[in-house]
């Protein structure tokens, strides 16, 4: 804590001390009846007439602003509906809540009631008769009420961010809406929304390295989960046929723009679908999510515009592929030849993953969508059915918007034989601390009781909230995103 702080800190417990001495609790107690500040300013408010009161109202909030004027005090307080002017006279209050009043810091929490109006310049005020304390704040808040520009300073406080920068409580109201609705939407279908475990034997359901822990009473090494799909997927054995889990998923890997080591994923399962059907599921959740937040279906993301009016582009893997890297993608030598230009080393690679990094290098960025990209090369998908006509294609989607990769999902791949041969050749070679370095037993054991063909979808929950309130940095639609240690 700095000096000036510190002599800050200072003066406001000096202050508690002497609210304290008046007899008044400095940590408050029940305050009950209140009315959100925003309805408060839905009120027709009318000059105020002591020959006309208006309306009697009790509000509590954090005080953000103060200004006396001898006296007379002027002081805006603010809830998450909004803010509001208060007006303090002397001769209006008792002279116990006067002398409480000349003690108040910003970020203090009051309670008060009143009369609700309007000031000599219209402003909407409410002129305080009862006053009450109810909560200190023993730190300072910051001097610019309007926001706070340092951005690390805003995710470290993140309590003061939610006050102070008007975005940020935003995001986390559309955040619930757009999580309820998504709820909505698939409780309306039939979906069960369920919960699986977040500590797991054996890392799976995705390529991603894991957070590890110990289970002392088991003497247990278990990870964190990288993935909601493998328990799902025997969930899908056991006779639930639609199933969907939001959850947290952790992944021991890098933090950017897009990424963040703690994420919220939705997982779901449809029995007897396939990654056709998830297309179609993916288009109406989507669609039911901006409408949930009111507007066009035209929304800004940064300089650019999304349209998600229904049907979404489908563009198939090899003829983007094609149009934009310029070679057929199960040509070897031309794929090889590619990735040279594009200075991507093709020895010791399989050739799948050198298309999928001309892919990403040379087609993502080009994807405005929303589109569908469907048909992916199989090998690269190892949970995922084949297509009966063409062995090297998975029946896989993922959906794009302005290059970001926003949905994944599969014909789920139910033969148990397969799916075990699947493991087997991925694990061949892998790094003991790789994820995927161990084959779940249970879960092929499991498929072995006999899953039913299914379709499969992932969205990353904090991607689609970027979308879809134009946000360009995941961390600003995580409350608590995760950040470095703190210099001390």
């Amino acid at each position: 804590m700095s000096d000036e702080a510190q002599d800050l800190a200072e003066v406001r417990a000096e202050k508690l001390r002497q609210i304290e001495a008046l007899g008044i609790d400095p940590w408050g107690h029940r305050f009950d009846n209140t009315t959100p500040i925003g309805s408060i300013r839905a009120l027709p408010g009318e000059a105020f007439n002591e020959a006309r009161p208006g309306p009697k109202v009790r509000v509590a909030g954090r005080l953000i602003r103060y200004r006396t004027a001898g006296k007379l005090l002027f002081l805006e307080i603010w809830d998450q509906t909004g803010r509001i002017q208060l007006m303090v006279r002397v001769n209006k209050i008792t002279p116990t809540e006067w002398q409480l009043a000349q003690l108040l810091d910003l970020g203090d929490l009051i309670g008060v009631d009143g009369e609700f109006g309007k000031t000599r310049t219209d402003e909407l005020t409410i002129q305080v008769e009862k006053l009450t304390f109810l909560t200190k704040s023993l730190e300072p808040h910051p001097k610019d009420v309007y926001g706070m520009g340092d951005i690390e300073y805003r995710l470290r406080h993140r309590y003061l961010d939610l006050i102070y920068t008007p975005d940020t409580l935003r995001r986390a109201h559309q955040r619930v809406k757009i999580i309820r609705t998504i709820r909505t939407h698939l409780d309306a279908q039939g979906y069960l929304e369920v919960e699986t475990p977040t500590l797991h034997a054996i890392a799976g359901g995705a390529a991603a390295r894991p957070f590890e822990t110990h289970h002392n009473a088991l003497d247990a090494n278990l990870f964190m989960r990288i993935a909601l799909e493998l328990p799902l997927k025997r969930l899908l054995v056991g006779g639930i046929e639609k199933v969907y889990e939001i959850g947290r998923v952790f992944r021991n890997e890098g933090i950017s723009p897009r990424h963040n080591p703690e994420f919220t994923m939705l997982e779901l399962y449809q029995a007897y679908g396939d990654y056709h059907t998830m297309m179609d599921l993916t288009e109406g959740l989507i669609v039911a999510c901006v409408d949930a937040l009111g507007g066009d279906r035209t929304i800004p993301f940064g300089e650019k515009t999304v349209t998600f009016t229904p049907p979404f582009q489908r563009a198939k893997y090899a003829e983007l592929f094609r149009e934009h890297v310029g070679c057929d993608m199960y040509d070897e030598s031309a794929v090889r030849a590619a990735a040279r230009v594009e200075g991507i080393e093709p020895d010791g690679k399989a050739h799948d993953v050198i298309v999928q990094e001309l892919f990403e290098d040379l087609v993502e960025e080009k994807l405005v969508g929303p589109v569908f990209v469907y048909d992916y090369p199989a090998s690269l998908c190892p949970l995922t059915k084949r297509k009966r006509d063409d062995l090297r294609t998975a029946e896989r989607f993922e959906l794009y918007v302005h290059g970001m990769e926003l949905a994944n999902a599969y014909t789920e791949l139910n033969d148990p034989v397969t799916q075990e041969q699947t493991f087997r050749q991925q694990l061949a070679g892998l790094p003991a601390d790789e994820s995927m370095a161990k084959m779940d037993e249970d879960f092929v054991r499991a498929l072995r009781h006999g899953m039913p063909p299914a379709g499969g979808l992932g969205i990353g929950i904090d991607r689609l909230m970027m979308l879809l309130t134009n946000t360009q940095t995941i961390r600003d639609v995580i409350l608590f995103p995760l950040l470095r240690p703190e210099a001390k």
